[in-house]
């Protein structure tokens, strides 16, 4: 038996199914409260619990073998930061002790190449990239970074734990959507007027999701693992989408000092007047001063990590966002 947090999300639903075809008994850990639309149609054992309950995460652990931590609090912005904290680095702790205390055999924890840093002087970031944790953009991936040192102090202590770090998937069932999958959607509404100069790396969901089993095979205990595939500029995503969909690329690129300034009004409107997501993240913006580029070859030589081709993959993303009415 296998359990998995996070499987009523994105990535979480890809490996859900992935363990599935492969024959899988799977459990997953979810709130009572839920949305099960990712999971529906799927035979797997719902086990109720929260990851800040550690009785709760040991009774949805009782008779596993195995472990896949998916889940997070994934936000760029929230007005209760702390929250981030406890469900990424508490519940992190909580559930490893956990799995500890049990005997699990095998733990894969799905970390964030947002835990990772790129070169200051440009070039790929790896697995061994050095971190400075005061340079670290925002609660989230400050609270993935923390989350991530626990497991690999854990890892020391002699738990069986291997650590991935995926970089932006896309595909389908990303239903809140990601904020990746949130500029498909406004670039599909026709929201993108323009670009800033910044790039990131694109990867398939089901490649994601791929990695997640073949870390659990093939990974090395105590190991970190760069789940990507294709570093892309943000006006050659936008001209792959403008391919697949026939709408019309932005053609002007704002410089990222212009739009600062309008990240800070949102933010402090979002924070004392609206209390929602503002429309413009503030740390998105400051992350956009960085190619957030990475290098996925210890995961393709040691795993087998599969890498679709991000056409075939944006493709996949813009027919559900369109069927299922996002755009």
């Amino acid at each position: 038996m296998t359990l998995i947090t996070g499987a009523t999300g994105f990535v979480g639903s890809a490996v859900v199914r992935h363990l599935l075809d492969a024959g899988d008994r799977v459990r997953a850990l979810t709130r009572k409260d839920s949305d099960l639309r990712n999971l529906n149609g799927l035979k797997l054992e719902i086990a109720h619990g929260d990851l800040r309950d550690q009785d709760s995460l040991r009774q949805a652990m009782k008779g596993c073998q195995r472990l896949y931590h998916v889940a997070a609090y994934y936000s760029l912005w929230t007005p209760q930061p702390r929250i981030l904290y406890e469900c990424n680095v508490d519940g992190t702790q909580n559930i490893l002790e956990a799995a500890k205390d049990l005997g699990l055999e095998k733990i894969v924890y799905t970390s964030t190449v947002g835990a990772l840093a790129v070169p200051k002087k440009g070039g790929l970031g790896n697995e061994e990239t050095p971190v400075v944790f005061e340079e670290i953009i925002g609660h989230y991936k400050r609270s993935k970074y923390l989350a991530e040192q626990v497991a690999l102090r854990m890892a020391k202590q002699g738990l069986p734990i291997v650590i991935v770090n995926p970089s932006a998937p896309i595909g389908p069932r990303d239903i809140k959507p990601t904020p990746t999958g949130k500029m498909i959607v406004d670039f599909l509404r026709g929201l993108m007027k323009a670009y800033i100069d910044t790039g990131m790396n694109l990867v398939d969901v089901d490649d994601v999701a791929a990695g997640h089993l073949l870390a659990a095979e093939k990974g090395r205990v105590g190991e970190k693992y760069i789940l990507g595939h294709r570093n892309m500029t943000l006006k050659e995503i936008c001209d792959v989408l403008s391919r697949i969909s026939g709408i019309p690329a932005p053609r002007f690129k704002i410089p990222r000092e212009m739009v600062l300034p309008l990240a800070y009004i949102n933010e402090w409107i979002s924070s004392y007047i609206t209390k929602k997501p503002p429309l413009i993240p503030l740390d998105g913006i400051k992350m956009a001063k960085e190619y957030m580029y990475y290098d996925s070859t210890k995961a393709i030589k040691e795993l087998g990590l599969p890498q679709t081709p991000i056409e075939i993959s944006m493709a996949k993303a813009v027919r559900w966002f369109k069927d299922h009415g996002y755009a």
